[in-house]
């Protein structure tokens, strides 16, 4: 029996020995994945691994949980990396970056909440850290930012995109904007090799041209040089496109080597071969992404280099005049952060766009627009939403033309695939549009509409035959607007676009009042029974205000009007009264008292029905006077509209030349 029991601890030691040395061996090559990179393969590892380590190793565990959700982190898994953060710190992972890492993924993933929690712990540990203070305040400002996108116009680029590969790095092959490159996964005769770092197939650069029509061709591979095994892409060419950079990634015995950059130069229609790039003496840092500055004087490139700000910085070096280059500047603090700084392009107006994880963002990489000042400062702005989104978005492509192009984004794809996004930023249009017409909507085919602008701008248009008119405006200006017609009085409106972001079409309709008849002024209320006016008659009378305004050289009656109620005596000093009212109003309002008469009709003046009036009340009938006789015809309820008929206040020009003479 003893026997028996000590060959069974004998058994169980020998076990537990091979299986810790089975576990320690995984990690080993796991650890050894991690270190060059190649986190799809280390993760593998990992995860087989983590299953068989002892529940009461804790710390064992949780350091690998760790190491998986950076793995994944950095194989763009965001699901699988908020797992194995989650588990790590369950498991007392006792480094505090667990919870910056975890930040990160949940606020990648729109847990904007949830990764403020995470890094406000960090915070507590590091309290200098400058990626939590970023993180803190984009998940702070979150909201605000949602509430105010950009005009910018977003669509997947459905002709450059597959359905189960990653699409991205979008470039324009020269000036014209007529040729594209994209770096893809997709399957090719060239390259069926999978990549260590990703787990998918790598990359090549396929190009396609826009055809006479207009339209974009398939798909086709470059020249076979540039796609090899190995992994191809983030390219960029020079203005004229007879010069490429491109980002090659070798890999020997399933050893990375790193990022290299290639040049090649096109001589007629045949691309030279392509050969490596030297700009740091060190071989063992990696270079990529290259970008060329629009004067074709710099190389701008990201790296690891250690002398960075951490993580991948963006680097430029000067293109000598023997082809060599300078030894790399780093681009300072401003563009690089302890975090990584990828994807430098640039515009046709020389400024700089670049995808960080660093600055305050959405989540994940966000685009970025840097332009320097008159100092050689550099000045960083988000690129906001629609361009930027929670996931990663990046390495974007101007039309040299407009405001359009294209860039990287894996927004919606669960399993992480990057597609190409077409963006246009419309352009800003103002104008203002409307017709002519007298006070009973008729149009005046012979009127003309003039704009003058405090820009100079000064434009007489004729409108058309239906009265209709439309002018096309500046921006950040302001206007007046004069509509005149023969036997009309003139009507003025003013508008600007001084405060104006996006387009718009202003409406207006002018209204011109007849010189030869008189014209009744809505909305005029006194108190009843009596003459005074009610604060609610203001508004019309400002309108009246203007109108007099607008043609200095009028003078005008104003005259007031009773029902058929009351004696003519008690009508007529009513009315006298209520019209020496308005004049008074007037007056007040800085109209010259020349330029006006007051003038009391009682019951005397009653009106005539008109085709407006017939067609609002059908028991009226056209031409008909609506006299006490006429009035007599009708029920008690039509007479009381009858009533609110003939009492009015109108006006009526008396002299077009005051002060003309």
């Amino acid at each position: 029996m003893i026997c028996f029991r000590l060959k069974y601890i004998l058994f169980f030691a020998i076990v537990c020995f091979f299986s810790s040395c089975s576990v320690s061996a995984r990690l080993k090559k796991a650890d050894k994945r991690y270190e060059i990179g190649e986190y799809y393969a280390a993760a593998e590892l990992y995860n087989a691994t983590q299953r068989s380590i002892s529940k009461k190793d804790k710390a064992l565990k949780a350091s690998v949980l760790f190491k998986m959700g950076e793995c994944y982190r950095l194989s763009n898994n965001n699901s699988k990396a908020i797992r194995a953060y989650s588990r790590a710190i369950a498991s007392k992972y006792k480094d505090s970056e667990v919870y910056l890492r975890y930040a990160q993924v949940l606020q990648k993933n729109g847990q904007y909440a949830d990764a403020l929690k995470n890094y406000k712990i960090y915070l507590k540990s590091e309290p200098e850290s400058l990626l939590a203070k970023e993180g803190i305040a984009a998940c702070e400002q979150i909201d605000k930012w949602k509430k105010s996108p950009t005009r910018y116009v977003v669509n997947p680029a459905s002709f450059l995109n597959s359905r189960k590969n990653s699409e991205f790095c979008p470039v324009f092959v020269g000036r014209n904007a007529e040729s594209l490159a994209i770096t893809t996964n997709r399957d090719n005769k060239i390259n069926k090799k999978n990549s260590a770092i990703t787990g998918l197939p790598n990359n090549n650069i396929l190009f396609t041209k826009k055809n006479a029509s207009g339209n974009w061709e398939d798909l086709q591979p470059f020249e076979a040089e540039f796609n090899t095994a190995d992994d191809e892409g983030a390219c960029c060419f020079s203005l004229d496109g007879k010069t490429i950079y491109f980002t090659r990634c070798r890999s020997v015995k399933g050893s990375s080597l790193g990022a290299e950059i290639y040049k090649s130069v096109r001589s007629g229609a045949q691309w030279a071969s392509p050969e490596k790039i030297v700009l740091f003496n060190d071989s063992s840092i990696s270079v990529a992404h290259p970008a060329l500055s629009p004067d074709g004087k710099y190389l701008y490139f990201v790296s690891d280099n250690d002398n960075g700000f951490g993580g991948k910085d963006i680097w430029r070096s000067e293109i000598m005049s023997d082809g060599s280059y300078s030894m790399p500047e780093n681009l300072g603090e401003s563009i690089n952060t302890a975090a990584d700084e990828m994807f430098p392009s640039f515009d046709v107006k020389g400024h700089l766009y670049f995808s960080s994880n660093g600055h305050a963002g959405f989540g994940g990489l966000d685009i970025f627009k840097a332009v320097q000042d008159s100092l050689s400062d550099w000045r960083i702005s988000n690129m906001g939403i629609p361009i930027n989104s929670n996931a990663d978005d990046f390495a974007i492509t101007f039309d040299s033309e407009q405001e359009c192009g294209f860039f990287s984004s894996n927004r919606k794809q669960s399993k992480g695939y990057d597609k190409i996004w077409s963006f246009l930023l419309p352009e800003v249009v103002f104008s203002i549009e409307g017709s002519v017409v007298d006070q009973d909507g008729n149009v005046l085919s012979d009127a003309v509409v003039k704009l003058i602008g405090n820009n100079g701008t000064n434009v007489k248009q004729r409108v058309k035959k239906d009265g209709s008119y439309r002018i096309v405006l500046s921006k950040n200006e302001q206007y007046v607007m004069l509509a005149s017609s023969r036997g009309y009085l003139n009507n003025t409106f003013q508008l600007a676009t001084d405060s104006l972001k996006d387009s718009k079409s202003f409406k207006h309709e002018f209204q011109l009042v007849s010189i030869s008849k008189p014209v009744q002024i809505d909305n005029i209320f006194y108190e009843f029974g009596k003459w005074d006016l009610t604060p609610s008659s203001e508004k019309a009378l400002q309108g009246l205000v203007k109108l007099l305004n607008d043609n200095p050289n009028i003078t005008i009656e104003i005259a007031s009007h009773t029902d058929m109620k009351g004696s003519d005596e008690f009508n007529m000093e009513l009315s006298e009264k209520r019209a020496k009212s308005v004049v008074d109003f007037l007056i007040k309002s800085g109209i010259e008292p020349e330029r006006l008469t007051a003038k009391g009709y009682g019951k005397s003046k009653p009106v005539e029905v008109g085709k407006a009036l017939a067609k609002k009340y059908r028991f009226l009938k056209e031409g008909h006077l609506l006299d006490e006789k006429y009035y007599e015809l009708f029920t008690a309820e039509q007479k009381e509209i009858i009533d609110q008929i003939n009492r009015r206040t109108e006006f009526k020009v008396v002299k077009t030349t005051y002060n003309l003479y």
